[in-house]
Parts: C-alpha cells; sequence; structure tokens
C-alpha cells in the first residue's frame, strides 16, 4: 500500500479569491441571461435597468477581486505565482508533452499545482475574465453612467452641457444629445457584442475546467477539489514540483 502524503498547495488568499470568484461568476451569469432575455422574463424597464444595476456592482468585486489575484501571482505563495501559473518559461513544452503522453499511457506524471494542461486552461480563463472585466466597466459607464468611466460617457451624450448633466438618469433618453447619444452608442455596439461572445466562450471554458477537475479526482485520486478548500493536496508519489515543503 503506498504511503500518501500531505503537500501545502493553496495558499488562504488563493483559495479565498478562488471561491469568491465562483460566486461573482455564478451571480453575473444568471443576472446576464436575465438581461439578454428581458422579453421572454417579462422584465418591466425599471426591472431591466435594476438589473444592470446589480450586475454592475457585483461586477465590481468580481474586477477588484480579479486584479488582487493577478498582484498576488507576483507576491503569493510558491504555487500561486506566475511562473507556476502561466503556460511558458524553460522546460514547459518539454514538461506538457510529458503529461499528455502520461495521461495517454495512464500514468501521467504527478503535479501539487496545477499540471501543463491546467496551466493552458487557467492561462485562457485569466484572460476571458480580463476581456469581461474591461468590458463590462465600459458597458457601465455607457448604460448607467457609473465609475470610472460614467463621468467620460455623461459628458460625451449631454456635450458637456450643465444643465444636461444634472438632469442625466441611467437608462434614459433623455436630457442627452440625439446625435452625441447615437455616436456614443455606436461606440458601444462591438463592445457589447465582445461582452456576449466573451461570456459565452467563458461559459463552455468553465464547463470544461470542472470536467478536467472531476476527470482528473476521478483518476488521479489526489485531493485536487478539496485542495481548494484546506490548502493541500494529499499524494501518493512524489511531484515533481514540489518545493520540498512538505505538512
Amino acid at each position: 500500500m503506498s504511503t500518501r502524503t500531505a503537500y501545502s498547495v493553496w495558499d488562504r488568499t488563493t483559495r479565498l479569491f478562488h471561491w469568491l470568484n465562483v460566486l461573482c461568476i455564478f451571480g453575473l451569469a444568471v443576472l446576464g441571461i436575465a438581461i439578454l432575455n428581458e422579453k421572454a422574463f417579462g422584465v418591466s424597464a425599471e426591472g431591466k435597468l435594476l438589473l444592470k444595476t446589480l450586475h454592475t456592482y457585483v461586477g465590481y468585486v468580481f474586477a477588484l477581486n480579479l486584479f488582487w489575484r493577478l498582484v498576488w501571482a507576483f507576491i503569493g505563495g510558491y504555487y500561486s505565482r506566475w511562473k507556476r501559473i502561466l503556460p511558458f518559461g524553460r522546460g514547459f513544452a518539454a514538461s506538457l508533452r510529458a503529461y499528455v503522453r502520461g495521461l495517454i499511457s495512464g500514468n501521467p506524471p504527478t503535479y501539487a499545482g496545477h499540471n501543463p494542461l491546467a496551466r493552458l486552461m487557467v492561462t485562457l480563463m485569466l484572460m476571458l475574465m480580463l476581456i469581461q472585466a474591461g468590458t463590462g466597466l465600459v458597458l457601465a459607464g455607457t448604460d448607467l453612467y457609473k465609475p470610472p468611466l460614467g463621468s467620460v460617457f455623461a459628458m460625451w451624450v449631454t456635450e458637456g452641457d450643465p444643465e444636461k448633466l444634472s438632469r442625466l438618469q441611467a437608462g434614459s433618453k433623455e436630457h442627452v444629445d440625439p446625435a452625441a447619444y447615437d455616436d456614443m452608442r455606436a461606440f458601444r455596439s462591438p463592445i457589447v457584442t465582445t461582452h456576449k461572445t466573451t461570456f459565452y466562450v467563458l461559459m463552455v471554458t468553465i464547463l470544461l475546467h470542472i470536467i478536467g477537475v472531476v476527470v482528473t479526482e476521478l483518476r488521479e485520486k489526489n485531493s485536487l477539489v478539496s485542495a481548494m478548500i484546506t490548502g493541500e493536496k494529499v499524494l501518493s508519489d512524489s511531484p515533481v514540483d514540489t518545493t520540498g515543503k512538505i505538512e
């Protein structure tokens, strides 16, 4: 019977980021689907405005949480840093080939942190989330005139008229310059398309991520799921990416 050893892998900040990110994406997805299907759900104009406002506030939490994770990748724990996340660096291509060969043969190398395939997936998800956060902040400014760009768009659609600015309301076409408003909406259109498309791609990517986690957990029995709760992986084989720190 092989000896199983506990390795300290995910620090507390990384675990908190992960679960807060899960909650934010779930909330944003539910609210986003409701907004996209407003007519089917019979949502009123006031209800749609409320949904967009809630979507924006959850989006702020999502964006701040994501920003902190990017910073933490410079200063966080060994397995939380960029070097252990991004699919770059000397030897990555070789480790990816070795891992894929191991998967095919049924005996993949053991990793305490992200394996090479997981690093590809995490990088893709980070890129998609960054696009969502960036486009979402722009859209919060175009629709609701919320920070950080809301004042810029408010000035745009009112052409800087102080009286119109003071009366401008989210979700209303009153007190705007029609030509300027149309120009702003034309600018907004491709950003909306990007936000929607990236949302669908992100949902598919998350589904693949969940499937990959479940399959890996069942095949390798490496405490992959529980490690994001406890911070520890319990492994039978010595991981190829260990720091040497064992608890």
